[in-house]
């Protein structure tokens, strides 16, 4: 099998990132970035991310998950801490984000240490989940082997008649990590190939170093 495609090829002419216009902290630039492409009519998920962590056997892996929250102080997302991705996080804390807004002509790859949130505020988020959203973060056994999608419906099955009428917990092996950057790049598309970067790095004093990077 082979397909060449060696002549997909597009302009991307929709913006500019100037260094002398950007904002000192880079939380700012995201939040800016994120509203724009938010309110436009061009994107379903803005908020759809892909994280990468390094697995225990070695190899990174690269998966879209969903920004739930952002602050000054990081990024937060939810998932089962005994999924590949959590094993891989309480192994090796360094993860890399990223989000490519195409309509946009934009991308923002943001390196960073994930931890756990709070316990409070894991409870909250759950709470706030639709009944069946919850019922699926105690079903699933995320990124075990399960023989087939009979076997995986009926422990829903089984779960909705156990929970019918009742409060649900959160599961102690589902929650928050919040990722705490310490670089993060901005990338606008340019005519010619020429795109713009500008990196954020953190320094010693946690003020952001800021770079343009050669296409």
């Amino acid at each position: 099998m082979e397909k060449d495609l060696s002549n997909y090829r597009m302009s991307y002419e929709k913006g500019a990132l100037l260094k002398s216009n950007v904002p000192e902290n880079p939380l700012e630039l995201f939040q800016k970035w994120f509203h724009e492409v938010d309110n436009s009519d061009s994107i379903d998920e803005a908020n759809a991310m892909t994280i990468s962590t390094i697995g225990l056997d070695g190899y990174p892996k690269s998966r879209v998950v969903l920004l739930k929250k952002f602050t000054y102080e990081g990024f937060i997302f939810f998932t089962n801490y005994d999924s590949e991705k959590g094993k891989a996080i309480a192994n090796n804390e360094n993860v890399c984000l990223s989000f490519f807004w195409h309509s946009a002509e934009r991308q923002i790859i943001i390196k960073g240490k994930a931890e756990k949130i709070l316990e409070n505020l894991s409870d909250g988020y759950f709470e706030s989940r639709p009944i069946g959203s919850q019922l699926g973060a105690i079903a699933s056994n995320q990124s075990q082997v399960i023989e087939s999608r009979e076997a995986l419906d009926n422990k829903l099955f089984q779960l909705e008649k156990k929970y019918s009428g009742k409060t649900i917990e959160r599961p102690k092996h589902w929650g928050g990590y919040i990722v705490k950057p310490v670089e993060i790049e901005f990338w606008q598309g340019r005519a010619n190939r020429m795109h713009d970067r500008i990196r954020y790095q953190l320094q010693e004093d946690y003020n952001w170093k800021i770079d343009r990077l050669e296409p």
